[in-house]
């Protein structure tokens, strides 16, 4: 795909992903562009600094678990588009409540790797301070007993 078209992808993602009304917020189109091996690459030195890998765990494990700490489904708006060959830059801004009235309004720089056509990685850059503040520490995979 050229970048235009990588771009208004993303444009299209983020739109439906975007409206203020939680009933109809739609997340499929990303799910149907997230390649099956794609990387989700949380940046930093925190306790969500992690690669969630392949298609599941970033739905299930990343995804999943944001959806525990909020009180309505992620609601992140685009406010720009940047694309240059098989990269998609997008600055965005959260809206977004805990179950504990907190808000996570987190600013987001998300670096999407476009390869035959599908979301291949995703970089995100945030204000990790206000994510651990208001979600709290990722928690840490079970360790399984020697036996």
């Amino acid at each position: 795909m050229s970048a235009s078209a990588n771009k208004k992808l993303m444009q299209d993602i983020f739109a439906a992903a975007a409206s203020p009304d939680p009933a109809v917020r739609d997340r499929s189109l990303f799910v149907a562009s997230l390649a099956d091996d794609a990387r989700w690459i949380v940046t930093g030195q925190y306790s969500w600094s992690r690669i969630f890998a392949g298609k599941e765990a970033i739905m299930n494990d990343l995804h999943g678990y944001v959806r525990t700490r909020l009180r309505e489904r992620t609601r992140t708006v685009a406010e720009r588009f940047i694309a240059d060959g098989d990269i998609v830059v997008v600055e965005a801004k959260g809206d977004n409540v805990t179950p504990e009235g907190v808000r996570y309004d987190n600013d987001y720089c998300l670096v999407f790797r476009f390869e035959n056509g599908k979301i291949k990685e995703i970089r995100e850059y945030c204000d990790s301070v206000l994510t651990e503040r208001a979600l709290g520490p990722f928690p840490q995979p079970a360790v399984r007993a020697a036996s």
